[in-house]
């Protein structure tokens, strides 16, 4: 085009140059004019040095002609070029542009206040059995992601010392050892020590003696820890009283605060196990901190928790098949519910509230709660108030029918699949009536397998209780219906996998109140209740400060996504 633009103004000056004589032959003056400006004439040498003057002056101008063609092919390959660019920036712009604008805009999240979670709104249909695809898109897990100042473990020949962990937990608590199983491994990451796998503490009660091994994979354990700790199958042998680690109060360090610093770590426990080599903690429950500690450790955490801790083999494979029956019972593919029941004997007395029951069956929890929290029951004079006050705080476990209630109105059908993790529920049979009659088909591991399936588990306790986990955890509904770790790390798995996965969590609280309304009908019941857990399905949500990262662990363990 420059050159197009080139030529048409040669055009205009030859044009230009032909006028000129054209004008001067129809001017009347022309020939005057013409003697006047014309020079004297010339001798033939003068006319020949003129010839070469005009061959030289069309030499510079066909020259000039090719310079200003050279020059304006230039620049067209300059504009050509920058088009060119415009057009990549446009192309990288649109290809990065969804990743951009994901990270300047605010990811969805919910936000408490006081007994309420108010969510941003959504314009897809609600579902009874999966949260908004819109809701589950602006954060990802990145556990694995370590600090870019990570530093390795200290060398097996250069060692800090040794740590051992009694972790406890029992029966559907064989997830509490989980949770101390996480903090172990913070702790010696924290003080650079080799870590002793943990010792899983016996269950009094249920006579479980499960180790370590029969339920997790220790070798993918060690594995996927050792840029971050470097951890030993068994008590060092060099060792001389290594039988009594866990019962030598020289060899234990007790007193630890609940939710300890780093800091107090590394001036409390550190020195003593540079000095004895070989040191234990006990007890563990909660003795480590969460917003006291780096971001990092908290990371560690969870890639302890949701990554190194893998069941074994024949665990997962045997929890894969139950979840496969229940979605299959009526003989085409169903979601399932899974139903965390806490509602066990132990669990009614420890919480001391009043639940429906004739008087023979109060005289007889009185009787128990006396016997096993004799401090806490004292003359029993207080414990009807005491119960009435928890019941208003959202404190005490719903009632298997109070489920059953609270299940219909958020509009789940008789026809639900549900699978009941619980133990032995207080009252048996007649207290699981109104559950049953409005959801009929309940299921327990028990009735999804043969014997001949379940005997290698029964072996140990603890594995019984890591299918109903594996079993929750691949449901398409979860519902808690108290607190405890089970429920807690069920939760909180869900939410890492992506928050798709719907995960209620009644409140208490509230449903106290409208449960207790004898005047409130069933449309304003239904209504209170969509209103009341509209946001609590698992959505995102920032972790309270203070809070442990089991739950909710967004605020440590996830990045907002890149897509």
């Amino acid at each position: 085009m420059a050159e197009l633009r080139h030529s048409s103004a040669a055009g205009g000056g030859g044009g230009a140059a032909v006028a000129r004589p054209s004008a001067a032959r129809h001017h009347p003056d022309a020939a005057a004019i013409s003697t006047l400006l014309s020079p004297p004439p010339s001798s033939s040498k003068d006319l020949d040095h003129v010839d070469h003057v005009e061959q030289q002056q069309q030499q510079q101008h066909h020259g000039s002609r090719r310079e200003w063609r050279f020059t304006s092919g230039s620049a067209g390959s300059m504009v050509a070029g920058a088009f060119l660019a415009l057009l990549l920036l446009l192309a990288v712009t649109l290809t990065l542009a969804p990743s951009i604008w994901s990270h300047l805009r605010p990811g969805y999240l919910c936000k408490k206040e006081g007994f309420i979670l108010r969510c941003p709104p959504v314009i897809e249909p609600p579902s009874l059995w999966e949260n908004p695809h819109s809701t589950t898109t602006s954060w990802e897990p990145c556990a694995e992601q370590r600090s870019y100042y990570h530093n390795p473990p200290l060398p097996e020949e250069e060692p800090n010392g040794y740590l051992g962990i009694h972790a406890e937990g029992g029966l559907n608590q064989q997830r509490i050892a989980v949770i101390q199983i996480c903090n172990a491994v913070a702790v010696a990451r924290i003080m650079n020590v080799t870590l002793i796998i943990p010792l899983m503490k016996q269950d009094q009660i249920w006579k479980d003696q499960t180790r370590f091994e029969d339920v997790f994979d220790v070798d993918h354990f060690i594995n996927y820890l050792k840029d971050d700790v470097r951890i030993v199958k068994d008590i060092p042998s060099w060792l001389p009283d290594r039988g009594d680690l866990y019962t030598s109060l020289r060899r234990t360090v007790k007193n630890i605060p609940k939710y300890a610093s780093a800091e107090w770590y590394l001036d409390n426990v550190l020195p003593r196990i540079k000095e004895k080599r070989v040191m234990a903690l006990k007890p563990f429950v909660d003795r480590l901190g969460y917003d006291n500690v780096p971001a990092e450790i908290n990371r560690l955490r969870c890639r302890v928790n949701y990554h190194a801790l893998k069941f074994l083999p024949h665990i997962e494979e045997m929890a894969e098949t139950l979840a496969s029956r229940m979605r299959n019972r009526t003989g085409t593919l169903q979601p399932y519910m899974a139903l965390h029941l806490r509602f066990e004997k132990g669990m009614v007395g420890l919480s001391f509230c009043d639940f429906v029951g004739n008087r023979r069956e109060k005289a007889m929890m009185a009787a128990y709660r006396k016997k096993e929290w004799p401090r806490r029951f004292k003359n029993g004079s207080h414990v009807w108030h005491q119960a009435l006050q928890k019941r208003k705080e959202g404190r005490c476990p719903l009632e298997p029918g109070e489920v059953a209630v609270i299940l219909m109105a958020m509009g789940y059908p008789k026809e639900t699949q549900v699978y009941v993790a619980s133990g032995q529920v207080y009252g048996g049979e007649n207290r699981m009536a109104a559950l049953r009659n409005m959801f009929p088909n309940l299921v327990r591991k028990e009735e999804l397998a043969t014997e001949e399936e379940l005997k290698p588990l029964r072996k140990h306790v603890t594995s019984l209780a890591a299918i109903d986990f594996l079993v929750c955890l691949k449901s398409d509904v979860f519902v808690m219906t108290h607190g405890g770790n089970f429920a807690k790390l069920v939760m909180g798995t869900r939410r890492y996998m992506g928050h798709h996965l719907k995960s209620i969590k009644p409140n208490k609280a509230l449903m106290a109140k409208v449960l207790g309304d004898p005047y409130l009908g069933w449309p304003a019941f239904v209504d209170e209740v969509a209103t009341m857990h509209e946001g609590r399905t698992g959505l995102p949500e920032p972790t309270f400060p203070g809070y442990d990262i089991y739950e909710n662990p967004l605020s440590h363990c996830m990045c907002r996504s890149k897509s």
